[in-house]
């Protein structure tokens, strides 16, 4: 396979009362998608099934990120999902929590030698 990228998009997402690292993802990864319309697939003749979609997850609580709750949000494409140490976690001034800010890299690529 000669897996191409073709773009590369980058959303954030918070969740500022409950502590959900994975709604805080999702709102990263929905940031990072649904803010562009790219029609890339139909330009280079694949169809949208084709795209290989990598995305990386920043999360200061890697393990509280549910990858597999997230492949939902994605309508088309070949989704996997990692996870890594990054984004944020603020205390909230009165001490009572923190705001959970979470980052997202989503990168899309193709099989240039598919039929």
């Amino acid at each position: 396979m000669a897996k191409t990228r073709m773009i590369h998009e980058f959303g954030m997402g918070t969740s500022l009362r409950r502590r959900d690292y994975t709604e805080a993802a999702a709102r990263a990864i929905r940031d990072a998608l649904w803010h562009n319309s790219v029609s890339i697939a139909e330009a280079f003749g694949f169809e949208k099934s084709d795209m290989i979609i990598d995305v990386e997850i920043g999360a200061q609580d890697p393990d509280a990120v549910d990858t597999a709750g997230l492949m939902g949000i994605f309508p088309y494409g070949q989704p996997s999902i990692t996870v890594k140490k990054g984004g944020l976690d603020i205390p909230k001034p009165d001490g009572t929590g923190v705001t959970v800010v979470v980052n997202a890299a989503v990168m899309v690529s193709f099989d240039m030698e598919a039929a």
